[in-house]
């Protein structure tokens, strides 16, 4: 997939520079990191004029470098950017369109700058609101990389594995499943680690404050729950005095498909969403939603003010965001898309014996890759050199998961089955490459 030759600094010796100035430690993608130089639409260009279809990034939800995105960016840019201590008209209207979106309980938007400053900002309002402090995870959770975020982070955070205000439970993995547990028990199991983590917070003195997971389970790997698994696991926390934190950072803004937000998906109403990246498509934006009366009793406590976040740039952006996904119907796209997807994606299980399980939510796909289906071994090797062969036909994936071997493609939602067509070619073609 390439196209005419761009010019651009030299990989090596931006890697070098990059490394010397960066650090050794600043992550990249791939064994020889890809340098981008544009992109549009659901495609990226790198220095050699080299072409890939972008199956990974959701932070351009609507795509990369959208024309109405950039001109509501220029043209506000260019009249006025400022704090939101004076009045303006497209703070407030993004606001009121907005929380349009959600449940009419959830009525009030305070805006931060990522998702980070979206979590954190929820943690203080929950612990604030309950005057506990102890915050139930999946015992493979990341919401953040602030030091209040940290915390939450088990699956890679190192502040995790010391903190005493918050409890993991397992997550709710209805492929594998808990060793020794009938399939028909698994619902109550899981249910059950909620309320021994409640009553863990609150013996040691800490209470329990909230609970804060992603309605998708996306970094654990999609994974789909069993039965009503989280509306029962929130009724545990409430009844405990806790609220209902939804971090919609990766499942939100019409990614699952038939909804907005994956929340609803599961038929629960939250107490706090957080918001982020797809909500600028790549402009830093990002939000709390929650009620009125949270917002007032939060704000009487200890007001909360954020130089950049939410500003008459940020929130033009936002609109523009929210017109190209009504006008071009990408939620419906999504579904349709993603169900196209998802059939070829199973078509391919069929005939190689490395894909364990398919999973899908709207244009959000984890494809579970084990040695043997009998034992569901991790293919943590085979999920690498897959990523890698992608990489070289043009295709940009990525992987999750607690031993690294999950599939994870979650493409701009512009992405149709003509796109989707070139996936799975190319998947059908790295699959059979990484077998021999």
């Amino acid at each position: 997939m390439t196209s005419g030759a761009l010019s651009g600094v030299s990989s090596p010796s931006l890697l070098a520079r990059r490394l010397a100035v960066l650090g050794q430690h600043a992550p990249l993608f791939y064994q020889e990191p890809l340098h981008l130089v544009r992109g549009q639409g659901v495609w990226l260009w790198d220095d050699q004029g080299n072409r890939y279809l972008d199956v990974y990034n959701n932070v351009p939800q609507v795509g990369h470098c959208h024309p109405r995105v950039v001109e509501a960016m220029t043209q506000q840019a260019s009249t006025l950017n400022l704090h939101t201590r004076y009045l303006h008209e497209n703070v407030v209207r993004y606001a009121e369109r907005l929380t349009a979106k959600f449940d009419a309980s959830l009525s009030s938007a305070m805006f931060v700058c990522s998702g980070s400053e979206a979590n954190e900002l929820a943690l203080r309002m929950a612990r604030h609101h309950t005057n506990k402090q102890g915050i139930i995870v999946t015992d493979f959770a990341y919401h953040g990389n602030t030091e209040a975020v940290a915390e939450l982070g088990n699956a890679f955070m190192p502040e995790a594995a010391t903190t005493r205000r918050v409890k993991p439970v397992p997550m709710p993995d209805t492929y594998r499943g808990p060793e020794g547990i009938a399939e028909a028990d698994w619902e109550d199991h899981y249910v059950a680690a909620v309320q021994r983590a409640i009553d863990e917070l609150e013996a040691a003195g800490v209470g329990c404050a909230g609970i804060l997971m992603c309605p998708a389970f996306a970094n654990e790997g999609l994974l789909s729950a069993p039965g009503d698994y989280l509306s029962r696991a929130v009724g545990l926390v409430r009844a405990a005095g806790g609220l209902f934190i939804a971090d919609e950072v990766q499942g939100g803004f019409g990614r699952t498909g038939a909804n907005w937000w994956s929340h609803e998906n599961a038929g629960v109403i939250p107490d706090i969403v957080t918001l982020g990246k797809p909500m600028g498509n790549g402009y830093p934006l990002a939000g709390v939603i929650t009620t009125a009366a949270l917002v007032e009793e939060f704000g009487a406590w200890g007001m909360y003010f954020n130089t950049f976040a939410g500003n008459p740039v940020a929130s033009a952006v936002g609109m523009a965001v929210l017109d190209i996904l009504e006008e071009e119907e990408l939620l419906n796209n999504a579904c349709s898309t993603g169900a196209h997807i998802a059939a070829g994606l199973r078509e391919l299980q069929s005939r190689h014996e490395v894909i364990g399980d398919v999973r899908d939510q709207g244009l959000f796909f984890a494809v579970e890759m084990v040695q043997d289906r009998d034992s569901k071994t991790p293919a943590t090797e085979a999920c690498g050199r897959l990523v890698e062969s992608m990489r070289r036909r043009g295709v940009l994936i990525s992987r999750i998961g607690r031993h690294d071997h999950v599939l994870k493609m979650r493409p701009p939602l512009p992405f149709d089955p003509g796109h989707g067509d070139l996936l799975l070619a190319a998947l059908d073609e790295s699959l059979a490459e990484c077998r021999a």
